[in-house]
């Protein structure tokens, strides 16, 4: 099983790194799947919970959180955005894709909802998977990975290498 997992203790760090490493990748013509943030996109709050992705390779945009008000402290993800993510995804580019990029094993993943059966689904097909994940989900990552993700630090040359590697 060819999984591997990138973690950072800063807030977003995560999703800039991915999105980079995937238009590299793009640039070297290497066919991905999945998704990750789009960093174009500028958050309307201050910690940042507010977010669209891209659907890999090409689109669409898919703003995933909804807007709940400044002074809300509910969780913004927008699970219908979510689905329609997930949808797009399993639509989409999987079937011939050289890597899977998911760029956040969140509360739906946790849960066993969003795109873990996309996940299930690359790995099923010998694609490589490559899943960013939060310090609050890592032991669930763990738990659904099995424990066999290899963990790889959050710089676009390490995983590159992991990449270039499998």
């Amino acid at each position: 099983m060819r999984i591997a997992s990138v973690t950072s203790a800063e807030r977003g760090g995560i999703d800039q790194v991915l999105a980079d490493v995937a238009s590299r990748l793009q640039a070297e013509g290497l066919p991905l799947a999945g998704i990750v943030k789009d960093t174009g996109y500028a958050s309307g709050f201050d910690n940042g919970c507010d977010m669209k992705v891209r659907v890999l390779p090409d689109g669409p945009v898919i703003k995933i959180t909804q807007d709940l008000g400044k002074g809300s402290g509910a969780c913004r993800l927008d699970p219908a955005a979510i689905a329609e993510a997930v949808a797009c995804v399993e639509n989409g580019a999987l079937q011939g894709a050289g890597l899977f990029i998911i760029n956040k094993f969140g509360p739906e993943e946790a849960a066993g909802r969003g795109f873990c059966g996309a996940i299930g689904a690359a790995l099923e097909r010998d694609i490589p998977v490559l899943v960013g994940v939060g310090p609050a989900n890592h032991e669930a990552f763990d738990r659904f990975s099995g424990g066999l993700a290899k963990a790889l630090a959050p710089r676009p040359d390490a995983i590159l290498d992991w990449v270039h590697e499998v």
